[in-house]
């Protein structure tokens, strides 16, 4: 969930940080951040895929 919140939306680590500490997970930002390098690309290309796969549904698309 962390890894997404950081792909989906534009945050910084430490945003992401403060999001979890609020909801009582303490988490370093570090630890996002190798999360976002382990995993990243990974969600980063499904949600590409569901977009494209949803814009093609448009007639002006080629």
């Amino acid at each position: 969930m962390v890894v997404l919140m950081y792909v989906r939306f534009p945050l910084l680590l430490r945003n992401v940080e403060d999001l979890l500490f609020e909801r009582g997970i303490d988490v370093c930002h570090e630890t996002v951040r190798f999360w976002w390098n382990r995993f990243g690309l990974i969600f980063a290309g499904d949600i590409r895929r569901q977009r494209v796969s949803a814009m093609r549904g448009f007639r002006h698309w080629p």
